[in-house]
């Protein structure tokens, strides 16, 4: 009769060992997933994160370009290499108006010398612009919508 006992207590030792271990596995195979996810979000952030610099370093570079190409053409206004003409058109003169110019007179209308610095900060603006706006819209296509 005594062998009875034992071989239960063996048996209850058995089962608790056989649970015990599996939850070990279990706890085990949550800890893989787990470190599994975080491997590919750290994958994903790092791909991100390259995106975002490659565009950084693109957007900078056509920046830096087009305003060198402004800086090269405030130079040659500055130096009489080259001058920056205003689209417009003189109209012929009606026979009530009094004056001694004519419009054959007239040469090609030029931007006022005053007026230049403000063209020159408008290029300026807007090449900064265009490149934050073509930034902003690499960045949505290429990380939020991802």
């Amino acid at each position: 009769m005594t062998a009875l006992p034992t071989n239960l207590l063996s048996l209850l030792l058995f089962l608790a060992a056989w649970f015990l271990f599996n939850h070990l596995i279990d706890e085990r195979n949550r800890a893989l997933f787990e470190v599994s996810g975080l491997r590919e979000a750290a994958r994903i952030s790092g791909e991100m994160l390259a995106y975002r610099d490659e565009n950084d370093r693109t957007r900078t570079k056509a920046l830096n370009h087009a305003l060198s190409e402004i800086n090269d053409l405030r130079r040659a206004v500055d130096s009489g290499g080259k001058r920056l003409f205003v689209k417009a058109t003189c109209s012929t003169p009606r026979p009530d108006q009094t004056g001694s110019g004519s419009v054959a007179d007239a040469g090609a209308a030029e931007l006022a010398t005053d007026a230049r610095p403000d063209y020159f900060t408008l290029r300026d603006q807007l090449a900064l612009s265009r490149e934050m706006i073509l930034g902003l819209q690499d960045h949505v296509r290429r990380i939020c919508l991802r």
